[in-house]
């Protein structure tokens, strides 16, 4: 009673409700600046996210994936039969701290029956769901039975024969590799999505049988032509590529780029529809459904009478119904345009290398992946030197006792003490405590000759098996061949056909199709001066309120126009980037529009400067710079017959730009300077060069330091005598503000549209 007593009063007191508690360092503000705070708490979560979970590695495996088919593997699910995925899910808990549904969804995108991988490595049976299906989600693990596929023995081989480093646990309770022997590259076998803190990882699939005939072939010749035997990656879920020489040498030389995919459809003539059964790999089959019937409601798409999707066991199929007398294949180019029938597969080449991330391209990969794979196979065949090393000495022990058995016996039967055994052994015999250790404890019935002669004869097989050995890790072109062997072996055991056809064009008719095609109605557009962009119809513009804009943001650029309208962006990084109004998504005022550096792909830091709509590429572009020069270019200049998405050279760069314009007529324009000075020029003053980046001619005179500080149309002024400003010849240095111009013209600008 006594220590319950004392047990009892150890318990602190519970403070009642009312009762002031002190706690140490409460109410303390502590002052920490903003990077030691990121450095102590972002970084190292930033950096776990980066190699431990989001990247793959050399092997092609995120940690995740790994500890997966390690725990399978562990498991024996790669001879026996399946086991139900709940089962494989908890034993995975010992080694990937993390929920079930999480476990169970990588599997899931493991699995054959998902389709998400070229090579796939869990055989399911179940629902497993379909990568090319939103909707189609997968059973329940309880529901859902699993075990390795035949390819996984190539990611294990010789694990047990160190040929790769181990590592606990996180607690310590078992080990688990940081690698797996992988005797293929998988890598690039299969496509890889990863989504880090500041980077991320793409990485497209590649048909096995040119992977690992490109890798035999990069060993054997460095500079071997990888497009020769490795033409294009390849889809799980087919697909036709369009071809272009340079995405694929960007992709396989930088480890960046993107791919035109687009769907393989078939045209059923008997029932009047299009069945479309393979899809880009960036999309699914609801996506594509709900774009059509966005463009069907808008009245974009007036060809088809039903959609259905018929997906079933026997794979995707998407069902188009046409009107009659519709043209299937200015129907499909429309909908390759306007849909993601036709889509771009982004590469991004991110691997950890070491525990860094590095981007590389194809021929860097293969070369990292076969200096890993020469690692282990090295690793592999010193494991096994040793084993045999160990074996033949044991042996030569053995035959020892070979000269007289009788002797043997008798030193152990004469022995007192069963600890002077073994030195008696090795004095008698001459041989160390490992191999008396080893004759020590064959049993009495083995001790005759037969049984010894038996095994003496091993000997000599081990001795040419030891010499190979050694022969193999000293030669570097011995241990290539054992790679090059394994690399065949895996081309012809699991080896099949591309699923994605390559088609080489170099500039597809179905663009020029689908602009024929094109719904035309009028739209009005909005250009601000951050470089949204929305183009608004009529019935919209008339129930809208107020335009949405970003916080600070304004409409430089609103213009009645249609949708067939050409668009050219100017930027200034002197490029134009070509557009039509009917390629972007009809809007309304409440949302803020397409952000064009994103929409036409820019480059890094490239902002649009002008926008200009045209039909005819009537009317000129007039720049002025800085330097007091103007260049007067017509519009015709940016026609082009191709269609062509930027122009380089749209303007001069030699000087900074003050302004530029779109006229369709000759106007007058008001010059300030920095000297106080203002200049009327009339367009019609200024001659017109054809080429795009002239450099102009002087239009108004400087002084050294002094520059062009605003130009604007003279409609926009009110100036008491402007034919003070005016000059019959150019270049001319321009009159200086009087007091009441400077007056009327601030009134104006603080009252804008007032006469």
């Amino acid at each position: 009673m006594a220590r319950k007593k004392k047990s009892e009063a150890a318990i602190p007191k519970r403070p009642e409700l009312g009762d002031s508690v002190e706690i140490p360092g409460a109410g303390v503000l502590v002052e920490t600046g903003i990077t030691q705070t990121l450095e102590e708490n972002f970084m190292p979560y930033a950096m776990s996210v980066i190699v431990s979970r989001a990247l793959p590695e050399i092997d092609g495996f995120k940690p995740a994936h790994r500890k997966l088919l390690y725990t399978m593997y562990d498991m024996g699910l790669l001879k026996g039969g399946r086991t139900k995925s709940a089962n494989i899910v908890g034993a995975t808990m010992h080694l990937n701290p993390h929920g079930d549904g999480a476990i169970y969804e990588t599997m899931v995108r493991m699995a054959r029956s998902n389709e998400s991988l070229l090579v796939p490595f869990v055989d399911s049976k179940g629902n497993f769901g379909k990568a090319y299906s939103r909707d189609m989600a997968y059973a329940a693990h309880r529901y859902t039975e699993a075990k390795l596929e035949p390819v996984c023995e190539e990611l294990f081989r010789d694990i047990d024969k160190e040929t790769v480093d181990f590592t606990p646990n996180y607690d310590s309770t078992t080990v688990e590799p940081t690698l797996l022997p992988v005797t293929f590259p998988t890598i690039l076998a299969n496509n890889t999505l990863g989504i880090a803190v500041g980077m991320a990882s793409n990485i497209c699939s590649f048909n096995l049988v040119e992977l690992c005939n490109t890798t035999i072939e990069l060993m054997r010749d460095e500079n071997h032509d990888l497009k020769s035997t490795l033409p294009a990656p390849d889809f799980v879920g087919g697909g036709i590529i369009q071809y272009s020489d340079a995405d694929v040498d960007s992709i396989y030389n930088t480890g960046r780029g993107s791919l035109k995919v687009r769907a393989r459809w078939a045209y059923v003539k008997d029932g009047n529809r299009i069945e479309i059964t393979e899809i880009p790999p960036t999309t699914t089959v609801e996506a594509i459904m709900d774009r059509i019937a966005d463009h069907v409601k808008e009245g974009r798409i007036k060809e088809l009478n039903d959609m259905r999707d018929e997906t079933d066991l026997n794979g995707l199929r998407l069902t188009l119904d046409l009107k009659r007398g519709q043209d299937p294949d200015k129907l499909m180019a429309k909908l390759f345009r306007m849909t993601p029938l036709r889509d771009n597969f982004s590469a991004n080449f991110n691997i950890l290398i070491g525990g860094m991330p590095r981007v590389m391209g194809v021929r860097e990969i293969l070369t990292e992946w076969i200096a890993f794979r020469t690692e282990c196979v090295r690793r592999r065949v010193s494991f096994e030197l040793a084993g045999k090393k160990k074996r033949l000495h044991l042996l030569e022990g053995l035959r020892a006792i070979l000269l007289d058995i009788d002797k043997a016996i008798k030193i152990v039967r004469e022995t007192e003490a069963e600890a002077e055994v073994l030195p008696n052994l090795m004095i008698g015999f001459g041989i160390d405590k490992v191999q008396a250790e080893y004759v020590a404890e064959i049993r009495l019935r083995n001790l005759n000759r037969e049984y010894i002669l038996r095994r003496t004869e091993e000997i000599e097989g081990l001795q040419k098996d030891i010499e190979d050995l050694d022969a193999t890790l000293k030669s570097r072109s011995r241990v290539r061949k054992i790679i090059t062997d394994e690399l065949a072996q895996v081309r012809d055991k699991y080896g099949k056909p591309r699923k994605s056809e390559i088609v080489y064009e170099v500039e597809s008719a179905e663009d020029e199709i689908e602009e024929e095609a094109a719904p035309d109605y009028p739209v009005t557009v909005f250009f601000t001066r951050d470089g949204y962009f929305k183009k608004i119809t009529p019935a919209s513009l008339r129930m809208s309120g107020e335009q949405k804009l970003k916080e600070g943001d304004e409409i430089t650029f609103q213009q009645e126009s249609h949708n067939t309208a050409e668009m050219l962006v100017f930027t200034n990084k002197h490029q134009v980037y070509k557009s039509r109004v009917c390629e972007f998504e009809d809007g309304k005022a409440s949302v803020m529009g397409d952000y064009l550096p994103v929409r036409l792909e820019m480059e890094e830091g490239e902002e649009p400067v002008l926008l200009a709509l045209t039909d005819d590429y009537k009317g000129f572009v007039l720049f002025l710079f800085q330097n007091g020069k103007g260049a007067k270019v017509p519009l015709q200049s940016y026609a082009t017959k191709q269609n062509r998405k930027k122009l380089i050279n749209a303007y001069n760069d030699k000087a900074p730009l003050a302004w530029m314009d779109i006229f369709r007529a000759e106007t007058e324009i008001a010059i300030q300077t920095s000297a106080g000075r203002m200049l009327l020029v009339n367009t019609a003053q200024i001659p017109e060069k054809v080429t795009k980046n002239t450099a102009g001619v002087n239009v108004i005179t400087l002084k050294k330091g002094q520059r062009i500080t605003e130009v604007r149309s003279t409609d926009t002024l009110e100036l008491k005598d402007p034919h003070r400003y005016r000059v019959r010849t150019l270049p001319a240095v321009g009159a200086l503000l009087r007091a009441d111009d400077i007056v009327e013209q601030i009134a104006l600008d603080e009252a804008p549209g007032q006469p």
